[in-house]
């Protein structure tokens, strides 16, 4: 079991940047592409990968003397925020973690070839969407049996999620075969934002409200262009955090490269997913029927090619750290959730179609359950670390995967229920 472990984890340790590739390759090779052809794709699938963390990185950068701002007004917060990628890496010390991965891949043949179904997911990087869960399961009631229960069963909702969303992912962002298969994000944040659309229809004069960055940009010419729309964003944060016009103007232009750089980053990948998705299809056709479909699950990054997101981001990250002195009871400062705002947005803006107020109002509700619900289950997130072996020093932590991964929740609210 050791030994499978430091298998799984050398595998995982690569990074999405690695693996894709390999993956995509793999893929091709699979579903009949010559083998330049399915190393061209991977190749491009990888290349647009790391271009889109780069420039996610730049947006973390850019926004960092906002976030020292508010920073600097926080003290007497009693427990650590400890960031999703320490909170992912410990989810794979649980004893029953390598027996997941051969476990989800062959729930997911099992689901295509026997039940029809039509998501593939390569997105093994995200699989402590539901290790996370499943550990905490394991710490809550000291069960390894439950652990894994609770890990294959997301993994199987998580696939057929996955295939539910797909029609309406592939028609607003344009990424065909492939659907988003992040657990998280597709089980709380979507259904969270189409619930509060629903309420938006109802609501007289707010319900024709429509602003959009097509229309934005046909209604202000090129000062409604993406580009000027983040330099605009940019400027305005700087000056509402009294920083110097240098930092104000760098600001400016890191959020409008951001908006500029995301979507070329996104188009990259689709030039490898392209063709993989006809090859898929191709296959299934053969091999399950006409009428069958395959399509590929991704990480919820490739949704961030909607401008629409990063501004929504921009403008949450400053409202996510000001929770921290809204939200009554707050014992941790909201660092590590600055990490996942922008990966939020995504689905706050597929559920709105577009509509930039209403994307930016889920977006910012959404923001404040995810530090609601991590500031509410900080014992719960603190056990689930006791069992990974992460020193803490003696000081609770949480993370957000305890404010935005559904199961956490669910778990956490049983347990307090019937122990």
């Amino acid at each position: 079991m050791d030994t499978l472990l430091e298998v799984t984890q050398s595998i995982i340790n690569m990074g999405a940047v690695v693996l894709l590739p390999i993956f995509i390759l793999i893929l091709g090779l699979v579903f009949g592409m010559k083998f330049g052809q399915a190393l061209k794709a991977g190749l491009m699938v990888g290349i647009g990968f790391n271009g889109l963390n780069l420039v996610v990185g730049l947006l973390t950068t850019t926004i960092k003397p906002v976030s020292d701002y508010y920073a600097a007004m926080g003290s007497g917060f009693t427990t650590l925020d400890l960031g999703f990628a320490v909170t992912g890496a410990a989810s794979w010390t649980t004893p029953f973690a390598p027996l997941c991965v051969p476990l989800f891949v062959l729930a997911n043949f099992i689901l295509i070839f026997v039940f029809k179904r039509k998501v593939f997911n390569v997105d093994m990087w995200n699989f402590i969407h539901f290790l996370i869960p499943a550990g905490l399961a394991y710490a809550l009631w000291g069960n390894v049996v439950i652990g894994l229960l609770v890990a294959v069963s997301l993994y199987v909702i998580d696939l057929l999620v996955a295939e539910m969303i797909a029609p309406k992912w592939q028609e607003y962002f344009g990424l065909e075969g492939t659907t988003c298969s992040t657990f998280s994000f597709i089980t709380f944040m979507y259904p969270l934002s189409w619930l509060l659309n629903r309420v938006f229809d109802r609501i007289p004069g707010f319900k024709d409200l429509d602003i959009n960055m097509d229309q934005l940009e046909n209604k202000l010419g090129p000062f409604g262009e993406s580009a000027f729309i983040g330099l605009f964003v940019g400027i305005i944060l700087g000056v509402l955090t009294q920083q110097t016009v240098s930092t104000t103007l760098s600001i400016g232009m890191g959020i409008a490269s951001v908006l500029i750089l995301v979507p070329r980053m996104v188009t990259v990948m689709m030039e490898g997913m392209t063709p993989i998705g006809n090859a898929a299809s191709s296959f299934m056709k053969k091999h399950v029927g006409e009428d069958a479909e395959l399509w590929i699950g991704m990480d919820v990054a490739l949704g961030l090619g909607d401008p629409a997101c990063v501004t929504c981001t921009a403008i949450c990250l400053p409202i996510t750290i000001l929770f921290a002195f809204i939200i009554p009871g707050m014992t941790y400062f909201p660092i590590g959730l600055l990490t996942i705002v922008c990966y939020t947005t995504v689905f706050c803006v597929m559920a709105s179609n577009g509509n930039l107020v209403r994307s930016l109002i889920c977006s910012i509700v959404s923001m404040f359950l995810i530090a609601f619900f991590a500031n509410l289950f900080v014992p719960e997130a603190t056990a689930f670390l006791s069992v990974t072996g992460v020193d803490l020093g003696g000081s609770a932590a949480t993370d957000g995967f305890f404010g935005f991964n559904l199961a956490d929740i669910l778990l956490s609210l049983v347990h307090r229920l019937i122990g």
